[in-house]
């Protein structure tokens, strides 16, 4: 096929996306016109399209089809790379006008999303709620009936309170779900918004992956997602898992027979460059993206948990509200509920339909609001709420929550297998040269013995000076911009921490990095793998000679070499003196917590290297009689805080185990510093042991020396997760962190999956539950914390509601049999369910997590939700409320001296004075419920102003009601007095509660006791059945 710009094929491609677009918009999608996104700019009529040697049309059909004729056309990724007016080695300019530019020719790297569910959406679900649905009927009913037989004067005010109420409560409720929902959309555009690293202007820079263009050259590497769609520019060993879009599972090589890279797939294998052709919705993946719905509404393990105690309460309630419907109807129907002392509501023969149905309807609407109260809507809304709030709070820790369960389970967590580099320690070099903070090179054998000046490469002689030069700047997936060769200056250093410190190395002694590279050509490569803990590269030179370089774990490289070269330029044979010698400096250097790294060669005969380039992608490079030209020593410390951290653990009775591929000294030495291991007394089997070690034990003696490890050294990522196997059969709770490609099924296998943000490749990090965003230990402890802090949270909400439940639905089922008259009405309780589950949710739910967490054990995975101290605490409160709430619905006259009064309004001001204290005694127990198990409530509240705010709001709107909204509630204005005797009720919780904590519980929980005893019954009725008689003749 000819590429060619042509009017009649653009006018064509525009129809198709102007379908596509038509498509999206049936599919739901946000509406946009042509050229126009969500975040995307739009076209630019002034833009000078043909400003590029190709338009967007050609490179999207050539990208489709993989047509490498047309690309071949163009003079390659290099040619093409000329007509996008960018340079297959140092990128597009990439100033803002270049960038922008671009994005308005060839689009944007975002693609339309469909729309969340808007605000009245929200409210027409909590519309649905059967219970709200019954009251609104009754409501409406009990309207029409008091207009019709008092007038719309007074006539409304039963119905139209019982109205407004319930549409407070579904206004509420709908805000509050709405708020979540927009934090959660909130919180997936962040993992959307990944960092990637692109080639600008020569310099590697990290920009957000929207922000990639058309035109900008990407390195990849093994465990890279693409980003975008693209062409190979160059690479080595390249393999891509196109499964995400092919949909099968075979690896492809990328070559220059092969090159086309689409969007969305994974690197498997090796690294390379990119050139981009195609982003956004230009690319497939962007079309599949934007066609896929990312509402999974998934529950986490408490969600279902408490869907189901939920359910348990709403039957409980709704069995005791049928109950107080059928006693309210028998005593409403036999004359036993009074108007007045004298006179009953209901007469047979006397009382007029309308006023016997308009008393029915109040009688059934108290029945329904006992069902709203007992019901407990705000269980699932705490939950979000809590998740909600600790996910965002957690992003200010440092940690990105991919998976909601993930919360929840942190907090059950038992052990933590943490990797060493870069989590327990800095692995941090500066890109600036002369601001090394982190990973640096302090010391290094060169030529048989140690030199004394790291960084002078004046003691280097000449041939061992340019092969070590070449291995450092050949054999490494990093670059430097602005090396002079001389060491002075500001020079910028790409790449992994290792790697860093090694160029910088290099460049200390003297290596101009641009014109070594350009001096040779990398024929073939062998990436660093974390089986073989080294990687490789075959280099031509200019005179055709062929360079094997190789550079790794030291003692493994060293392993592997059979001579050294010396002072003289001179390969010297490595007798067992000299190999000795080495051995000795890589263990003295890994006790002084160094990592130790093996830079070796060897030459090998061009006639033996393929010539085919399919050959030479399967060539395997001799790694055997290597000539050791280096063993040097990178200092990676230990992260400031981390031994606080670690000992935080201990005292959560939370075991930290390292797992690292490094030497078992080096990493016995950081376990030392970082307080994993207490002495040199616990540095021994089966405290410390090497990954081969491990894995060759049978699976029972794994699992037994699982529980005992506290350092792994030189493990695979196969041993990692050969660990977390057999502790997971070991009972435990195991978090795992990860960031390379192989770690990915020991971050899937454990029960929580940390994947580093920074060191960590996209594949470790889908296969992770949460990102550590800056790669520290420290963050991972915080995350544990919060954990805790959602269950705590959870159980705080749970003591709280079942305290008012229990209290509401006593009150008002003991006095409906004993007088047909419930003290609190349907408006009343409709508000104190508004304080019990949104307010209280709100408060409840949102308090941040206590160092209090951090010294008690693991939350068992079947803690029961309901603990012996919860249940000791919410049943003291209940009772204490029930208690005096009902002596003053039954004597409330003769306290409150209202026996002067009339009956009907010494009625109104004692129920108005019983609902005034409940409310006020749900205010003092909010702050009782803030702290189940300590006896200073008040610890850490002023520093929670959401607490405190809504605690004032309920008590300014409680105000209110009294006084100024006794119309729409049934109350009357109290006095001070009266204010004053719901004050001290309520304030009486705060002692009650402080002393009801020195009441001993249990440890077994009661649901424990209750299974035990159901058991016990089964055994005796068992017993009993055996030992009877089956049958015969019996003497």
């Amino acid at each position: 096929m000819e590429y060619v710009s042509g009017r009649h094929k653009k006018r064509d491609t525009v129809k198709e996306r102007k379908c596509t677009l038509t498509t999206l918009k049936i599919l739901g999608l946000d509406a946009i016109e042509e050229g126009e996104q969500k975040g995307m700019p739009k076209e630019d009529p002034d833009v000078e399209h043909d400003k590029y040697g190709i338009e967007q049309e050609e490179l999207g059909a050539m990208s489709k089809e993989h047509d490498l004729s047309a690309l071949q056309q163009l003079g390659e990724a290099t040619g093409l790379a000329k007509k996008l007016k960018s340079n297959a080695d140092k990128g597009i300019p990439g100033n803002d006008e270049d960038v922008l530019e671009r994005k308005n020719v060839f689009g944007s790297n975002t693609y339309p999303r469909k729309k969340g569910r808007s605000f009245f959406r929200f409210v027409w679900e909590a519309c649905q709620d059967l219970t709200l649905i019954i009251l609104m009927v009754a409501a409406v009913a009990s309207l029409g009936l008091g207009i019709k037989s008092e007038g719309i004067k007074k006539g409304w005010r039963d119905g139209g309170s019982i109205l407004f109420a319930v549409l407070l409560v579904i206004v509420v409720t709908a805000i509050s779900d709405y708020r979540q929902s927009l934090q959660f959309q909130n919180l997936n555009e962040e993992k959307r918004n990944r960092h990637v690293e692109v080639i600008r202007g020569g310099r590697r820079i990290e920009v957000s992956i929207y922000d990639i263009v058309v035109g900008d050259v990407l390195p990849l590497k093994i465990g890279d997602q693409v980003p975008a769609d693209g062409v190979l520019i160059a690479g080595q060993a390249l393999a891509i898992d196109e499964s995400s879009m092919t949909g099968e599972s075979k690896i492809v090589s990328k070559s220059q027979k092969s090159p086309f890279l689409l969007s969305g797939c994974k690197v498997a294998d090796g690294y390379g460059t990119m050139l981009v052709t195609g982003v956004g919705m230009n690319t497939e993946w962007g079309m599949l993206m934007a066609s896929i719905s990312e509402e999974t509404g998934e529950e986490t393990p408490l969600q279902v948990r408490l869907n189901g105690l939920a359910t348990f309460i709403g039957i409980a309630g709704l069995s005791v509200a049928s109950v107080v419907l059928v006693v309210l109807l028998v005593r409403y129907f036999t004359g036993h509920t009074k108007q007045t002392v004298e006179m009953p509501q209901f007469k047979a023969g006397k009382t007029s339909v309308s006023r016997a149905i308009d008393g029915v309807i109040k009688i059934f609407t108290i029945a329904v609001t006992i069902v709203v109260v007992a019901v407990p809507e705000g269980l699932p809304l705490a939950v979000t709420l809590t998740l909600a709030y600790s996910m965002r709070k957690m992003m200010r820790d440092k940690a990105l929550v991919r998976r909601l369960s993930a919360c929840e389970t942190m907090g059950s967590a038992t052990t933590i297998c943490s990797d060493k580099t870069g989590t327990l320690t800095l692995n941090q070099a500066s890109g600036w040269l002369l601001i090394m903070l982190g990973m640096t090179v302090t010391e290094a054998y060169v030529t048989g013995k140690k030199l004394d000046q790291t960084n002078d490469g004046s003691l280097l002689s000449h041939m061992l000076s340019n092969l070590l030069m070449e291995g450092i700047a050949q054999n490494t997936t990093g670059s430097v911009f602005g090396s002079k060769g001389d060491g002075d200056g500001e020079v910028e250093i790409s790449g992994s921490p290792t790697e860093k410190a090694i160029l910088s190395w290099g460049v200390k002694l003297g290596m101009n990095f641009d014109a070594i590279r350009s001096k040779s050509t990398i024929i073939h490569a062998f990436p660093f793998n974390s089986e073989k803990k080294r990687g490789g590269v075959a280099v031509k030179t200019a005179s055709s000679e062929i360079h094997i370089h190789w550079k790794g774990a030291a003692e493994i490289v060293l392993s592997s070499c059979t001579s050294y070269m010396d002072g003289s330029d001179k390969v010297a044979s490595l007798d067992d003196h000299k190999m000795s010698f080495f051995k000795n400096a890589i263990e003295q250097m890994a006790t002084q917590s160094l990592r130790c790294v093996a830079i070796a060669f060897r030459p090998h005969e061009v006639n033996k290297v393929p010539s085919d380039e399919e050959q030479l992608s399967q060539w395997v490079m001799p790694d055997d009689e290597l000539t050791l030209l280096a063993i040097v020593g990178i200092k990676d410390p230990c992260r400031p805080g981390v031994r606080d951290a670690v000992e935080l653990c201990k005292a959560a009775g939370v075991k930290v185990r390292m797992v690292t591929g490094d030497n078992l000294q080096t990493a016995k030495a950081i376990a030392l510093e970082c307080g994993i291991l207490d002495s040199d007394a616990d540095a021994n089997e089966p405290y410390l042991i090497e990954g081969r070690i491990f894995r060759s034990k049978s699976e029972a003696e794994r699992e037994e020396i699982a529980e005992k490890i506290l350092v792994m050294g030189r493990s695979s990522p196969n041993d990692k997760l050969l660990l977390v196997q057999a502790l997971k059969k070991r009972g435990h709770v195991v978090a795992v962190t990860g960031d390379g490609t192989n770690d990915a099924p020991a971050l899937h296998e454990s029960d929580i999956g940390l994947a580093m943000g920074i060191a960590g490749t996209e594949v470790a990090k889908e296969s992770s539950d949460i990102i550590i965003l800056d790669d520290n230990f420290a963050s991972v402890v915080k995350v544990v914390r919060w954990g805790r802090s959602v269950f705590a949270n959870i159980q705080k909400f749970i003591q709280f509601q079942l305290t008012v439940n229990v209290a509401a639905l006593i009150i008002n089922v003991v006095a409906a049999f004993s007088t047909g008259e419930v003290p609190l009405n349907a408006v009343q309780l409709l508000w104190v369910n508004l304080i019990m589950d949104t307010l209280g949710a709100l408060a409840l739910a949102t308090e941040p997590p206590t160092d209090h967490l951090m010294r008690s054990p693991p939350i068992g995975r079947r803690e029961p939700l309901i603990t012996n101290i919860m249940w000791r605490n919410l049943l003291i409160q209940a009772a204490y409320q029930v208690s005096v709430l009902l002596v003053l619905n039954f004597q409330g006259h003769n306290i409150l001296g209202l026996q002067n009064e009339t009956p009907e309004h010494a009625d109104k001001v004692k129920n108005s004075v019983i609902f005034n204290a409940f409310v006020l005694c749900q205010i003092f127990n909010e702050f009782n419920a803030r702290k189940p198990d300590q006896f200073n409530v008040f610890d850490g509240v002023i520093k929670n102003y959401l607490f405190i705010g809504i605690v004032a709001i309920t008590l300014v709107l409680q105000v209110i009601i009294i006084e100024f909204l006794g119309n729409f509630t049934s109350t009357v204005r109290l006095n001070w007095k009266f204010w004053l005797i719901g004050i001290v009720i309520g304030f009486i919780g705060w002692p009650l509660a402080a002393l009801g904590k020195l009441i001993p519980v249990p440890k077994t929980p009661l649901s424990n006791f209750f299974k035990f005893r159901r058991h016990l019954r089964r055994s005796r009725s068992s017993v009993t059945t055996t030992t009877q008689p089956t049958g015969g003749n019996v003497q």
